[in-house]
This record gives structure tokens, sequence and C-alpha cells, in this order.
């Protein structure tokens, strides 16, 4: 019955979450979240200040931390540091804030009279400030149930939800419980933590002036240039192309009356093969000198052709030739 009581305590928190409308009203922003692998469902928005795109987090945002750490710049200040691998919710009303935690480890620093709470399946655990101090607690669960809290300024109330029962953790104070059980409380220092990586920035190249050169700066510039010529460029290997070969099967059949399906004739197999042909060489360039040119003598006919070209008739006589014949034979004796 404890066990039911608690699911149906927790599935009423998520299904609070998630049931909240993707156009949240104004006013229910939480922080902007910036992180190297971090992915958000639910109500979000993006902004643009001073140049830089943020993600801000609204009431109903749900949030996985893949790997590495992200961080939330809450909007009534202060920050939220998450250690990955984490999942977890976030749910704003009014002037309170509920983070529904899943999985992984949050370092919660708080300047204001924000009012927080942590919410894990069977634990709650709220930050109480001292003296109107600042607040600064971790809270970690992992997958087999065990949490740690950790008060570095300030208290933390641990109460079980199912049976009411409270735990006050002072200043400094440093525990661990298992499966949200305050009987297993215990002092375990250094169980929980969550710090933020400092990543080491390599320093700004110095800043160079370029100022004009002097005239013997030039001058010896060239001399030098002069003594030492540039090498000569090296050929550069021309890789050789090999043939490409493809092979075309030819088209599988299925035949689902078939028990065994048929084989493909291996006849049908096409090999073809692919190679680039070298283009002709032509040369480009220009010759000097006289030029020569050759008298070629067409080589003598055949036997053949010489038979048949002294049978062909003589070429036709011209005009003229025709009208000194006929005066001849018109005036000729034999007439």
């Amino acid at each position: 019955m404890i066990l039911c009581a608690g699911a149906l305590v927790w599935g009423g928190l998520a299904a609070t979450l998630g049931a909240r409308d993707d156009k949240p009203a104004l006013g229910d922003s939480v922080g902007a979240i910036e992180g190297d692998s971090i992915s958000i469902e639910g109500p979000m928005s993006v902004e643009v200040v001073h140049g830089q795109v943020r993600t801000v987090l609204r009431s109903g945002s749900d949030v996985r931390v893949k790997a590495g750490q992200a961080r939330i710049e809450l909007v009534e200040g202060g920050q939220i540091l998450i250690c990955g691998p984490a999942h977890f919710s976030v749910l704003k009303s009014g002037g309170a804030l509920t983070v529904a935690l899943d999985a992984g480890t949050i370092h919660v620093h708080l300047e204001n009279d924000l009012a927080l709470t942590v919410y894990t399946p069977q634990i709650q655990a709220r930050p109480i400030s001292i003296g109107g101090g600042p607040e600064d607690v971790l809270v970690g669960l992992d997958s087999a149930g065990s949490m740690c809290i950790r008060a570095n300024k300030g208290a933390v109330r641990i109460e079980q939800q199912l049976t009411g029962q409270s735990v006050l953790v002072p200043q400094s104070g440093d525990v661990s419980l298992s499966n949200g059980q305050l009987e297993s409380l215990r002092t375990a220092a250094g169980s929980c933590t969550c710090e933020a990586e400092i990543v080491a920035k390599p320093a700004p190249p110095p800043t160079e002036v370029s100022v004009l050169a002097t005239p013997e700066e030039i001058k010896k510039a060239a001399e030098e240039r002069k003594a030492d010529p540039p090498p000569a460029t090296a050929a550069i290997p021309v890789e050789k192309e090999e043939p490409i070969y493809q092979v075309f099967m030819p088209p599988l059949r299925y035949d689902a009356n078939a028990k065994v399906q048929p084989e493909f004739d291996p006849s049908l197999i096409v090999l073809v093969r692919r190679v680039r042909v070298r283009p002709t060489l032509i040369f480009q360039g220009k010759v000097e000198g006289d030029a020569i040119v050759a008298q070629v003598t067409p080589p003598p006919a055949p036997p053949s052709q010489r038979k048949s070209a002294a049978t062909q008739k003589p070429a036709e006589e011209s005009t003229w030739g025709r009208v000194k014949t006929y005066w001849r034979k018109l005036w000729s004796p034999s007439s």
C-alpha cells in the first residue's frame, strides 16, 4: 500500500508538469539554460541578449543532461548547476519553484527569498535560509534509489511524502539515505559532489603592429631573393587509374506458393568493365625555318588498270577541230 501511494503522488506531480499548455502565461519563465549536451521538451522560448542566443526554460519544461554539466541562470537571481547524466522537470507557480528530480545531481545557489523544493519519488527537500543569508544546497539521486543531500549554506528540511516524517539537516551537514527511508539516514561526507568545471582558456595572441619597411630593409630583402632563387617545383605524381568492374545481377523472384524458391540463371550475370581512354596527344608549338614542298609522284597503275585505260576512247575534240575536219572532207578529191 505504501508503494502504491508513493506512485500516485509521483504520478500526480508528473501529470501536473506534463498537462500544462505549450503556450505558458507570461511570468512563468524559470531561467536561461546552457550546456554542451542537453535536450529539452515542453514549454520553452529563445531569446537574443547582446547578440547571443539563449534558451529559456518555462514552467513544465522537461530537461535531460546527457553528459557533462548544464547551468540554469534563474530569473530571480541565483543559479542551478546540473551534473549529468541527469533528468528533471521544472514547475513554477507564483514565487515558488519545484524541481522534480528523476536522476542526477543538482547544486542550487540562491541569493533571494525564492521558495525552492526538490521532489524525488519519495522525498522532498526544501532549503532553509539562516538569518536571511544565501542558500547553497546539493541534492543527488541515482538509479539505485540512493539519495545524498549536502547543506553548504543554510539548512535543508527532508520530508517523507508518504508518512509526513521530516528531518532537518543543519548547515555543513552531508547525509545520505536509501530507498526514501529516513531510518536509513546516515552521515556520508563527500557523497554529494557537483562543482563547476573550470576550463582553462588559452591566452590571446599578442597584438602585432605593422609598420612600413624602410628603404634599407626593402633593398636587403631584394638582395636575399636574388641570392636564394626559389626551389624548382617538384613534379606531382599522377595516380594511375584502375579499371572499374561492375556486376549486374538478374532480378530475384519470390513465389509465395512455392516451398523452395527458384535459383537465378548464372548466365544472366553481366560483368561490365569501365576504363577511361586517354585523350590523343596534340602537339602545339611553332616550327621555324623554310618550308620544303615535296613533289609526290603517284605510283604506276597496275597492268589491269593500264589495259583498261588503253581501250578507252580518246577525249572528244574541240569545236575548231571538228570544223577543220568538215572542210577537209568537203574539199577532198575523194568526195
